[in-house]
């Protein structure tokens, strides 16, 4: 990990920069949106888990939020699962570590879980997310397409 940062989970809805990172990696969420989910997930500290990364003056720098899912997950051979439902790292802070350790941090929760795997997703025109999962040791399983139809 990174020096001089520091990572905790998040323990209220006013964490220091967690609903402004959640917006600015899912950008077509509200912000009340955002509190909703995150709301949820402080609801259940069993199934979901929500990291912050701050630096040394304690600016947020990243954050990572998982979750145990027992439905079947693309790519998967066991259940329950854990899954990296979204992470961001800001990009001054990008290839230092800081993903590598949030991610460790996420497996290690899933693995004291009864989890045997650690999956997540990537847009199919994501490469650099695509990159990185590769490079965090995530091995691509499959592609989907999804379809909806108006009724």
């Amino acid at each position: 990990m990174a020096s001089n940062t520091t990572m905790e989970r998040c323990a209220s809805l006013d964490q220091p920069g967690w609903l402004e990172l959640r917006l600015a990696l899912w950008t077509d969420a509200s912000a009340e949106d955002h509190r909703g989910y995150m709301a949820i997930s402080l609801a259940q500290p069993e199934r979901f888990l929500s990291l912050m990364m701050y630096d040394a003056s304690r600016q947020p720098i990243a954050f990572i939020e998982g979750s145990i899912r027992t439905d079947y997950v693309n790519g998967t051979e066991s259940s329950p699962v854990g899954f990296v439902e979204g992470v961001y790292v800001v990009p001054s802070w990008r290839r230092h570590g800081v993903a590598r350790a949030l991610y460790a941090a996420i497996g290690d929760w899933a693995k004291a879980r009864g989890c045997r795997e650690l999956a997540s997703d990537a847009l199919v025109d994501n490469q650099t997310s695509q990159h990185a999962h590769r490079a965090l040791g995530f091995v691509e399983t499959e592609r989907v397409v999804y379809f909806s139809k108006k009724l």
